[in-house]
Order: structure tokens, then sequence, then C-alpha cells
């Protein structure tokens, strides 16, 4: 079976924001390996916040309950960076990545409390350290994923080195947000091959990518709009479809498109006829 690498250059704007791709089948079996639990000596320190950006919430004391000793994910998903969910219904998900800033996440939490809508939020590290108040409301009220700790190409990587950004970022959204992130993983940058789809499943995640990505991450300085997020998704509606899109402003123009289009998306995805569920909708028959 041939390695498969994607690592599109025209997303090093996107290095800011984040995003995630589909491998080739792999036979390796689906049992994982055991993940460590969080640190008990509490957080690394948080890093220091730029200017205009809100200020960090207090670390929470609260005692998590540590994740399992190991876990499964289903044989069908191993070796797979699913484009698509194997649903029949009209169903659809919105997904989210999280890693350079923040400035959408309360206007996108706002709008799903208001349309009732539950979505999945793939999170770095590096963000839920930077701004950990917003990560555990974000975990309060969907489902959360692991997007590696500082957000590499994990293809780039040693076998050790890929374990320790997973295995990092899971402490970190544990230990702040008291969520267990695993089964769900986006490769950054959407590259990733079979070793490294390989090693996540290991470590008990089913890598996810999308149907299709808004583009919003590009800003209005790149000519799209929000008529333009909308018209995407729609587009590409069909069952099972997974929707990428991105809480963080466009690093040159400040714009948060995917926010102020979200309220418009589910509206016509709604009227066409679509239910919107988190990806947990294709395990829910796992512990």
């Amino acid at each position: 079976m041939r390695s498969v690498r994607v690592v599109v250059s025209a997303w090093m704007t996107c290095a800011l924001l984040l995003t995630g791709c589909t491998p080739d089948a792999s036979s390796d079996p689906a049992r994982a390996e055991p993940l460590p639990t969080a640190s008990p000596t509490g957080p690394r320190p948080t890093a220091s916040q730029p200017p205009g950006s809100p200020p960090a919430t207090p670390t929470s004391t609260a005692t998590t309950s540590p994740p399992p000793a190991a876990c499964a994910i289903p044989a069908r998903f191993a070796g797979q960076d699913l484009e698509q969910l194997p649903l029949a219904a009209k169903k659809i998900a919105l997904t989210f990545d999280a890693g350079a800033n923040a400035a959408g996440v309360d206007p996108i939490l706002l709008t799903l409390s208001r349309q009732r809508v539950k979505a999945t939020f793939f999170l770095t590290g590096a963000f839920v350290r930077r701004f950990p108040g917003r990560a555990r409301r974000i975990a309060e009220l969907h489902l959360v994923g692991n997007h590696t700790d500082t957000h590499p190409d994990l293809t780039t990587l040693s076998d050790d080195e890929i374990r320790v950004e997973v295995r990092r970022a899971q402490e970190t959204i544990v230990r702040e947000t008291g969520q267990d992130p695993r089964r769900f993983f986006r490769f950054p940058f959407g590259a990733r091959d079979v070793r490294a789809i390989r090693i996540v499943n290991r470590r008990c995640y089913v890598a996810f990518r999308w149907t299709v990505d808004t583009l919003g991450w590009k800003g209005t300085s790149s000519g799209v709009t929000v008529a333009s997020v909308v018209r995407r998704v729609v587009d590409a509606a069909r069952p099972g479809a997974i929707v990428l899109m991105h809480v963080g402003a466009n690093p040159q123009d400040a714009s948060t498109l995917d926010a102020d289009a979200l309220p418009t998306v589910i509206r016509e995805l709604r009227a066409a006829g679509y239910h919107l569920v988190p990806l947990s909708a294709v395990m829910s028959q796992l512990p």
C-alpha cells in the first residue's frame, strides 16, 4: 500500500486557523494503545496573551475522571480519514477547528445554542491552554476532538513525536475541560499518510476530514463572503456530509466569516430537510 501525503501550499495562511484529510485503507487492527491520564501535577503555564485577546479564565481545580485504560475504534474506520459519515439518513455534521484565536467562539456558541444544534470542535492543546475558559464552555455543550498539541504537519515527524503531539493535546483537553477527546481526531493542514493514521488509530482515535471546506478561513481579503460560505455548504449537502468551519478570525482582515454565516447555514440546511448531528452519531454503540 502506498503512502499518501497531502500538504496544500495554499493553506499556509490557514496555519493560523487550522484544518485537517482521507487516507488509503489500512489493514491494521482497530485495537488501540492505552493512553496515559493527565498529569496530576497541574497544567503547564498558559501562553501570554497578545494585545486585545480576552483574558484567560483561571484553570479549573475540579477533579476529572481519568479516561479508561484502553479503548477501541470500529474496525471499519481503521486506516481511514473520513470525508463523509456512513449515514443514509439526511444528517450532516458541523465541525469547527480551534487553534489560533477564539474570535468567533462566542457568536458560534450563541448561534448553536439558539438553534439547538450540537456540533463537534477539534481543539489543539495550545488553544486550550491559551483560552481555557472558552475551551470549557465548548466542552460543556458540544463534542470535542483532538487536533494535536501544536498543530504541526504530522507526516514530517517521527512516530514518537506524533504520539507526543496526540498525547499532550489529549492530556490538556482532559485536564482543562474534563472531557476525553478520544475517539475524534483531525489532522493539521490535512497532512496525513498511512503511518500517521495508523498511529492515531492505535491511540484510540478515528480520523475525520470533511466533505466541504467553507473556505471562510481565507477571509474577505481573499474575496470570500458570507454568501459564498453558505452556498458552498448548501451545494455540498448530502447524507453524512461533514462541514469544516473555523472558530478563529482571519489573521489579515480579522473577518469571522464562518461565525457570521452559521445562522444562515443552519437555516438553509434545515429547510432542505437535514438534521445536524455531532460526529458521535456514527459511534453511538461504543463504550
